[in-house]
């Protein structure tokens, strides 16, 4: 038995090595059960590494993990039958049918689910005859889902479950993790997709250089209270100075946030005058506006102001945008 209480994941203090290349550095964060959680980050950010010690298949080197209570490296056996894992790579022989695949994950466990009900909920019954290696992406995506959902785990790990799938396809896996969440199962997901976090997640957790640097709900951290946004997007790059003299311009209790060579952020109390301001500073530096917006925070806004790059790049690469934040 287990209290509901207690966290599904408990990761405290993890620090893992590459050589010289510290992956993950002092990493702390839980995930309730019963919760879809998102880790979120750059590429080389050190999610796969958390999630593959969180799983087993690596050893911490300081710190502890805890999985259902247990410690995934000592009480390996124990944990297996109980969580499943999806991975992104797929995991399956290139020769081994799609149903055959699914079959042998089934045999592999004591109570499985009906693969016939995978194959059916997951859009799988016309290529449940074709070879592993021949399946589209996004058949392959769902095959590993359904691999790692036939076990009845109490916990799964999911690594891009929507990767190169079709918007039907994305959208029926969306509700397949509703659906889990609402049975009781946690869902631990990383996704390149902001929508999808925003869309699935109750918590969000956001590690860069290793270390976690935000967490909370979609609402949580996209919100700012009064605080709004104004996006502005030009059609040739901004003046080396901008990110100081827009500041100036508009005043104290405004952030502004470079985000590329010809978008901004203006972060604070936006309303029609700041636009005014904005548009007025436009004009005196001689940079023409393609578009200037004014709204609320999204999620990509937020990760992008936290950690200077977009998802795909790389958490090592030096980041000039970083020097674009201004308080």
């Amino acid at each position: 038995m287990h209290d509901d209480h207690e966290p599904a994941v408990v990761v405290d203090a993890l620090e893992m090595r590459y050589g010289a290349k510290r992956a993950v550095d002092g990493l702390s964060l839980t995930v309730a059960r019963g919760s879809i959680t998102a880790v979120l980050g750059p590429n080389g950010a050190g999610k796969t590494t958390t999630l593959e010690t969180c799983e087993g298949y690596r050893r911490p080197q300081r710190g502890t993990v805890r999985v259902l209570g247990l410690d995934p490296q000592a009480d390996r056996r124990a944990l297996l039958p109980r969580i499943g894992v999806m991975l992104q790579s797929g995991g399956a022989w290139s020769g081994i049918r799609a149903e055959e695949m699914l079959r042998h994950a089934a045999s592999l466990h004591a109570h499985p689910l009906p693969h016939e009900l995978l194959v059916e909920r997951l859009g799988l019954a016309d290529c449940g005859r074709t070879p592993y290696r021949r399946l589209s992406g996004g058949q392959q995506q769902r095959l590993g889902l359904a691999c790692a959902l036939v076990g009845r785990p109490e916990l799964v790990f999911v690594d891009e479950p929507t990767a190169g799938m079709d918007p039907q396809a994305r959208r029926t896996t969306w509700e397949l993790l509703e659906e889990l969440r609402a049975d009781g199962v946690t869902v631990v997901l990383t996704t390149h997709y902001m929508d999808e976090a925003e869309r699935l997640a109750d918590t969000i957790h956001i590690i860069d250089r290793g270390r976690l640097i935000a967490t909370g709900s979609p609402v949580e951290l996209t919100r700012g209270g009064s605080v709004s946004t104004i996006r502005l997007v030009v059609t040739s790059p901004f003046p080396p100075d901008a990110p100081e003299s827009l500041t100036a311009a508009l005043g104290p209790g405004t952030t502004v946030t470079v985000l590329d060579a010809l978008s901004l952020l203006v972060t604070g109390p936006a309303d029609a005058s700041t636009l005014a301001r904005v548009s007025r500073w436009c004009e005196e530096q001689g940079v023409l506006p393609e578009s200037l917006s004014l709204g609320t925070r999204t999620l990509e806004d937020v990760f992008l102001e936290l950690t200077g790059r977009g998802l795909d790049d790389e958490a090592d690469s030096p980041d000039p945008r970083r020097d674009g934040v201004v308080a």
